[in-house]
This record gives C-alpha cells, structure tokens and sequence, in this order.
C-alpha cells in the first residue's frame, strides 16, 4: 500500500480508503461487512470513512463498524484512522439537520456511542448549510478538537471561498482544518476549478469520494442496464435515466483505453484520480472482496500518456462537469 501526507501535516493516508457508505448498514449480512473491513486492513487499508447517517438506516453503518472493533479490530486502533461526520439530515425536529454547535455536539456523541470509540481521528462538517452562521461551525470544530474528541477536523462539500474563510478561522485558534472532501472523478470534476487553490494556499489535504461515479465508471452499464443494478433500489443516486445509448457507447470507448491499459475500467477510473498530485486518497465503496482487490489493483497503473488523457476528455466530452 502507498501512503501520502495529508496535507502540510504528519498524518500519512492510504492511497484507498474503505468506505462505509450504501454496504455496511442493516440490508447486508454482517458476516460479509467484516470479511470487507478485514480484508481491507491486511491489505493496508488503514482508513475507515463513515458518517453518522451511513447505512441503511442511518446510524447502521457506525453501529455495525463499532461491533467489528469490539470482535477483534480495537487491539488494533492504534493502527486505524476512524473518520465521521455529521451535518445531513439524521432525526426529526429542528436539531437533527444541519452544521448547528446543537447538532454538532449531538451528532458527535452519538457517533461515538454507536462506535464504541472514546475519540475520532477525522471528524468533518459534512456540508456547508448558510442557514448556520459559519463561526457556529468553526467553533464547534475547533472545540472538539480541544476536547480531545477528534485528532483532527475537515470539512465536505463545502465552497471554496467558505471552506477557507473557516480554515482561517481555525488557524486563528491554533487548530488547523486538515483535508477536503468532495466528490471527484472523470466526470465530476468540479473541484478542479477552485478547489484545488485552496487546498494548497491552506495546507489541506483532499479525499476523493464517488471516484467511479455511482458505478458509471466501470464496465458495469458497457451493454446497458443489468438486472441487478443499483439503479433499481430504493434511494438509489444512479437512476436508470442516467444510463443512456449515448453514455453506453462513450463507456465502452473508455473501457476500450483500459483494457490496452491492462486494466479494468474500474481500475482506470480510479488511476485517473490518484494521478492527481493534489489527491492524498480516494475513498472506494465495494461490496465483496473480490472489487475490493479489483480496486486495489488500480495502484499499479502505469502513468498516463499524454495520448491517453486527450482520448479521454474527448469520449466524455459534454459529459464532463466542471
């Protein structure tokens, strides 16, 4: 496994990071989530992701992680960087939503309940809401870090001009913001834009979730829509409007580039975000061993071609969101 510093700070990050987001709640058999996470570890794999609404239903995911620490993963926590986040819509009433210190707090605990943990290593604003003023936020970071509740604090989905107005702020209380999420891929590749400055001006880190795109980035949808798709499930974020002749036809040219790579689409898919210099980890949602290891595979991409970047950008073409 690689590890990169995250950011200007000591802390080092695997390269993949293992995600608890649509696998890992109560519709999947516990014994398969910890075959997962297990082998994820022994593979190097150090970084777990979840967020307090993580399943389904929300809160599964972080209860399920807290069970597999107490099997046998909590000698080992010293070895894990357990990151969370809270923001999202998770109970009813006016303090179960949003980036309020009332929420904030609240989430944070919960968390910490259902995973068993006395602290996190990363705990993130999971969204900028202008609802909440952000010194309310910032503060409630910045306290929790001097709690002792997390090692370290970051911010998801955030605007540019926000996330380092808030960083400032941190700073100017000696806690610094360590990294950045968003979601970034071949397609999606908004942060690229303003982002970027602003993680080297500040010194932060960036993580990369979605990298294949809700599975349009593999060979998945190459000859249409399978049976078993995600794009039938309830609450699903890849629709089946999603997945037109048009975008079949662009994924099999790029499938085409992957296999003179020697690799899958998959794998490509997720080479193409880790050759990104600002890129310290891209976070990888799988649902058996088997697209674990596929995923893992990806690290031992042979670089980009000039050529290949070019063929690329014109397949997707209008795809592209910038």
């Amino acid at each position: 496994m690689e590890y990169r510093y995250c950011g200007k700070s000591g802390l080092q990050l695997p390269v993949i990071s293992l995600g608890l987001w649509h696998n890992f709640g109560y519709t999947t058999p516990f014994s398969t989530q910890e075959e997962i996470v297990l082998h994820a570890f022994e593979n190097g794999i150090t970084h777990i992701d979840l967020a307090n609404n993580y399943g389904p239903p929300a809160g599964s995911a972080e209860e399920n992680f807290g069970r597999m620490m107490t099997r046998g993963l909590k000698c080992h926590r010293d070895e894990i960087v357990v990151s969370s986040k809270a923001g999202h819509y998770m109970w009813p009433g006016p303090y179960g939503d949003m980036t309020s210190r009332k929420n904030t707090f609240a989430s944070l605990h919960q968390s910490l309940r259902r995973t068993g943990l006395e602290y996190f290593d990363i705990f993130y604003s999971h969204r900028y809401c202008p609802e909440i003023p952000l010194e309310e936020t910032v503060q409630a970071l910045i306290d929790i870090v001097k709690q002792g509740k997390a090692l370290y604090v970051g911010l998801s989905k955030y605007p540019a001009d926000i996330a380092s107005k808030a960083c400032a702020m941190m700073a100017e209380q000696h806690v610094r913001c360590l990294i950045y999420q968003d979601r970034y891929n071949m397609i999606c590749r908004k942060p690229e834009a303003a982002h970027v400055e602003m993680l080297d001006k500040n010194g932060l880190g960036f993580i990369a979730f979605s990298p294949l795109a809700q599975g349009l980035l593999t060979n998945r949808y190459i000859h249409g829509i399978p049976e078993d798709s995600r794009v039938f499930k309830e609450g699903a974020f890849l629709h089946k409007e999603d997945i037109t002749a048009e975008w079949v036809e662009k994924a099999r040219k790029l499938n085409e580039i992957a296999a003179v790579r020697g690799q899958s689409l998959a794998q490509m898919s997720l080479a193409w975000v880790l050759a990104k210099k600002y890129v310290t980890s891209v976070i990888a949602g799988v649902s058996s061993i088997r697209q674990l290891d596929d995923n893992l595979a990806a690290m031992n991409a042979a670089a980009f071609t000039d050529s290949e970047l070019r063929d690329i950008d014109l397949i997707l073409g209008d795809s592209i969101i910038r």
